[in-house]
């Protein structure tokens, strides 16, 4: 049975921020032999209807629809990362020390779990909706939701990133979300040692 280390569910901006920032620290000895996961869209991505004039790093002018097809791309850079297409989360179970997310087509089984899908009110996946809340930071109106957490943790071993973590909508904020859960995570890696992941143009 195959078991990630960590499972992110959803590869949308956070989702696959958080996925580059762990893919890129493959060559810390702490994670050489780690196995990372990401389960792609659940839905729809928000990015699909998006033109960005006001994002950090990227062209004026950049469809969503193209950064999504990019990114996409660009997470085949690492080896040791799978994407995973064609399956949609139902659940999440404990069991012991490892979790199962159960799919509409198979179970998979990882140590951590990184839930990054947006914040629509028809979030339905199976052990974690006792921890749904209204979204604190957006309108009323606008009926989102969010998982309760502290610092994106949601119990032990589960994080939340994202819009559905709690921040606004916007492109920055996502990805800065995904890449400081996926710090924490190579901190814990690391036995608790602060740690970050850096490509360098320096000669070492």
């Amino acid at each position: 049975m195959e078991v990630f280390d960590v499972l992110i569910i959803g590869g949308g901006v956070s989702g696959v921020s958080c996925a580059q920032v762990l893919g890129s620290a493959v060559k810390k000895p702490f994670v050489a032999d780690k196995k990372v996961g990401i389960i792609m869209h659940q839905k729809a991505s928000m990015l699909q209807d998006a033109i960005f004039y006001n994002a950090y790093g990227i062209k004026q002018g950049t469809l969503g629809s193209d950064l999504l097809a990019q990114s996409i791309e660009d997470l085949n850079y690492y080896d040791h990362l799978t994407q995973i297409f064609g399956v949609k989360v139902t659940s999440i179970n404990r069991t012991n020390e490892l979790y199962e997310v159960h799919t509409n087509k198979e179970i998979f089984t990882t140590r951590l779990v990184v839930v990054a899908v947006n914040s629509s009110p028809t979030f339905d996946i199976g052990g974690l909706l006792e921890f749904v809340e209204p979204h604190k930071k957006s309108l009323a109106s606008k009926n989102r939701i969010q998982l309760k957490n502290n610092d994106h943790l949601v119990v032990d071993g589960i994080y939340v990133v994202g819009t559905l973590a709690g921040h606004r909508s916007q492109l920055a904020i996502a990805a800065g979300s995904g890449a400081a859960v996926a710090t924490d995570i190579l901190t814990l890696w690391n036995d608790g040692i602060e740690t970050h992941s850096h490509d360098s143009t320096r000669v070492k």
